[in-house]
């Protein structure tokens, strides 16, 4: 898959569908209460300069939920995009802000099954 950012990569049906199919692998193992139905693919990896890792690589859960709980709740609800408003800071230092509608992928339930019998 050619890219020129994770911006770009993350964007890509390709991806979309190479996910859902190894989300829907990872479902068939595990009981339908804990299947994964609907992900998304966020514009940024999580960051330990926005605050959002330990700089031990650790995921600071108040700040993702504070951040993007817009998506969190999109997640959960009916839609098939969410809109994301959030502060970034560069590399060099500066700050901006992205804004983003970001495309929600359901996870086709019967592929999961179809995966598990065979």
């Amino acid at each position: 898959i050619a890219f020129s950012s994770y911006t770009d990569l993350a964007g890509q049906q390709q991806v979309y569908d190479l996910l859902g199919r190894e989300v829907a692998q990872v479902n068939a193992s595990l009981p339908e209460a804990q299947r994964i139905r609907k992900f998304l693919l966020l514009y940024k990896e999580l960051d330990a300069d926005d605050g959002e890792l330990t700089r031990t690589r650790k995921v600071r859960r108040s700040v993702i939920s504070e951040r993007y709980g817009p998506l969190i709740e999109a997640l959960y609800s009916g839609v098939d995009t969410a809109h994301l408003d959030a502060e970034v800071t560069f590399e060099d230092g500066r700050k901006g802000r992205v804004k983003a509608d970001m495309r929600i992928q359901a996870v086709d339930a019967g592929s999961a099954d179809i995966r598990k019998a065979s």
